[in-house]
Order: structure tokens, then sequence, then C-alpha cells
């Protein structure tokens, strides 16, 4: 059985990846621009949302006191696993691209 949400978002892929270390959500909002080289901005409601799904499916956790001002999130366990997967199908795609006639054989 596929773990839920795979294949991610855009959005979700590039939250992940910035929550390799701990991050509070604006930082978040500016690592993932920095990521992009700015072609990703995300808005707070996107961003609250994104979050909201991935701590409830357990591939990032809260780490900070959640009575404090900024909340601060970590990917999991869980969520390296679900970015190991994502890496794996990434390349494959990259892999079809950089074929001569895109069979990947």
């Amino acid at each position: 059985m596929r773990p839920k949400l795979l294949p991610l978002s855009e959005t979700m892929h590039l939250i992940m990846l910035a929550l390799k270390k701990p991050l509070h959500g604006y930082a978040i909002m500016q690592h993932v621009s920095e990521m992009s080289g700015g072609q990703v901005n995300i808005a707070a409601g996107t961003l609250y949302g994104a979050l909201d799904n991935l701590k409830k499916n357990q591939y990032i956790e809260l780490i900070s006191d959640p009575a404090e001002r900024k909340k601060v999130y970590q990917v999991t366990t869980l969520g390296e696993e679900i970015l190991e997967l994502e890496n794996i199908r990434l390349k494959k795609f990259i892999s079809l691209y950089e074929s001569e006639d895109g069979s990947n054989e």
C-alpha cells in the first residue's frame, strides 16, 4: 500500500526538505523561497494547511512547546523515508528526460 500524500506536491516536498532542520513558520517560507531561487513563495494559509497535513500523517512533528507563540517543526524518521521514496521517484523521471528515446532501457 502506498503511503498517504504520495506523490508529494511541490509545496509539501519543499516544506519537508526545509524541515530537515528545525524551523518555525516564517523561517520555512523564507527557506523554501531560497531553495527554489525565488520561484516558490508559500502563502501563510497554504503553509499552515500543509503543516497540519504533514503533521497528521506523522511526516513532521512539532518540537517546540505547544504553548510557545512560534511553533518549531522538524521532519520525522518516517518523513525522511518518504523523502527518500520521492527522491527515487523523481530520479526515475529525470532519467526519462535524459534518455534519448524516453524508454529508459
